[in-house]
């Protein structure tokens, strides 16, 4: 993901509640490994909840592009 554009740059609210709730979803995952790689045995349950986390993130990833790409006010500061 590219880095996160500076506050006074991004014009559109909808940008900004889209791209919190991807960087939530980006921290959830993370902690999420980071425990796996901490515990000596990996529970079935917690690598199945891991995958969740990555869909989660890669939906929220996606949703947040879509958006970019379609809302006029973020694709002309994104071409600044």
């Amino acid at each position: 993901m590219n880095e996160p554009r500076p506050a006074e740059t991004i014009s559109c609210n909808e940008y900004q509640r889209l791209f919190d709730a991807c960087a939530r979803a980006r921290e959830i995952l993370n902690e999420q490994r980071a425990e796996i790689f901490r515990s000596p045995s990996v529970l079935e349950a917690m690598v199945d909840e891991v995958l969740r986390s990555q869909v989660k993130y890669a939906q929220a990833y996606l949703v947040l592009r879509n958006h970019v790409e379609g809302c006029p006010r973020c694709r002309k500061v994104e071409a600044a």
